[in-house]
């Protein structure tokens, strides 16, 4: 008996594996997973599931066997036997150079400064005598982050310090590669989605302001409150950027404005918080453009359908176990909180972990911020009551 055969493998089965599963369940493609539970947030949303977990190059050998087109979660998977498949004939999307190159944080650099495009000051030695005086320092008095090469995400490989001979980089770091990056005298982060598709067609969502806290994105404004031209200039560089990588998909691009001038922080070859509102508030998602772009289907439209939305993350306090079910149910935003959407990830809670967000749409961004702010009261509130008893 043949096997069916499913029209997207994604490796991952987290939160945006999930928000991806649900894209395709209303397109009518059918999707499998590499995950390392059969209960997990992207099954829970209906896909098959292959167990081994997004290393493991027996897991997305079949991944490869069973889906028309391999795509990805989070860039740190098992590049090598994603490599292996793509050139044994799997449909790879993006390509397996593109992830060799943003899983390294220092080729990603110096591949972008190579094209021209803005970048902070970067070196791999930890000599403060190879940069300027024109960085600024953190509240912390810090002036520098010291950045994993490889593996880290939602910060986690990065330290913020402020001298590059502080003694917490070996004690963080150890033996694992590393690299030293200015911190930028930023006024605003900004992230501009790109979707490109199979034959090289690039599509661009408007330009979002981007809130971190501890490296881990929590508030995200849609359009960024910019001059054009500054927008305009971080389109450009984005897709300049993303035009020079392999594959089809959605890339992330995550820059600095600096008056008004623009650099590339960081790019993420897939789907990204910064695009959680598009859920809502535009034409077509993230999620769907995804899977048009992978699947060889033209791109929709990237409008926004309202004049401002705000996605707040939802982040966990302690180590809890929820009734999702539960709390899906319950979840309700208080009268005149309207066109405020809640998503679910079916996540254990565990401290600064991502297991939820919220979504609002309003008239302008301050009204969307204030409905958004008070329905992640509301979330959080309804989180402390469906907690699962230890006992």
């Amino acid at each position: 008996m043949t096997e069916m055969l499913f029209d997207v493998g994604i490796i991952g089965d987290g939160q945006l594996g999930r928000m991806e599963v649900q894209a395709a369940n209303k397109l009518d493609l059918s999707t499998i997973v590499v995950g390392n539970d059969l209960i997990s947030p992207a099954s829970l949303a209906g896909a098959e599931v292959i167990l081994g977990g997004i290393k493991s190059e027996e897991a997305i050998r079949e991944l490869a066997k069973r889906a028309r087109v391999l795509t990805i979660e989070v860039e740190h998977i098992n590049v090598d036997a994603y490599q292996m498949v793509q050139d044994e004939g799997a449909n790879t999307q993006p390509g397996a150079e593109t992830l060799v190159l943003i899983g390294d944080k220092l080729r990603q650099k110096e591949f972008l400064d190579g094209l021209g495009i803005p970048v902070a000051p970067f070196s791999e030695e930890l000599d403060e005598r190879l940069f300027t005086d024109n960085g600024f320092a953190l509240a912390d008095g810090s002036r520098y982050i010291v950045k994993s090469r490889k593996g880290g995400f939602d910060g986690r490989g990065n330290l913020s310090v402020p001298r590059l001979d502080d003694p917490r980089i070996n004690r963080t770091f150890g033996e694992t590669p590393v690299y030293a990056e200015q911190v930028m005298p930023f006024d605003m982060e900004l992230s501009v989605i790109v979707a490109r598709d199979i034959n090289g067609n690039l599509a661009t969502y408007p330009v979002v302001e981007t809130i971190h806290k501890d490296h881990i994105c929590h508030t995200v404004i849609s359009p960024a409150a910019i001059d054009k031209s500054v927008a305009d200039r971080a389109t450009e560089i984005a897709v300049e950027a993303v035009k020079n990588l392999s594959g089809a998909g959605i890339f992330a691009v995550e820059l600095f404005k600096v008056g008004n001038d623009i650099s590339i922080n960081e790019i993420a070859p897939r789907v990204h918080n910064s695009g959680h509102h598009t859920i809502e508030s535009n034409e077509t998602s993230q999620f769907t453009q995804h899977l048009l772009a992978v699947t060889g289907q033209p791109l929709g439209s990237t409008e926004q359908t309202v004049p401002a939305a705000v996605m707040v993350n939802i982040l966990g306090r302690e180590a809890a176990e929820l009734d999702w079910d539960r709390l899906a149910r319950t979840v309700e935003f208080p009268e005149g909180i309207n066109d405020t959407y809640a998503h679910f990830y079916r996540k254990h809670e565990r401290m600064q972990r991502k297991i939820g967000h919220v979504t609002a749409l309003a008239d302008n961004r301050e009204t969307a911020l204030a409905k958004a702010m008070v329905a992640k009261d509301r979330f959080y509130n309804m989180i402390e009551l469906n907690k699962i008893s230890a006992s």
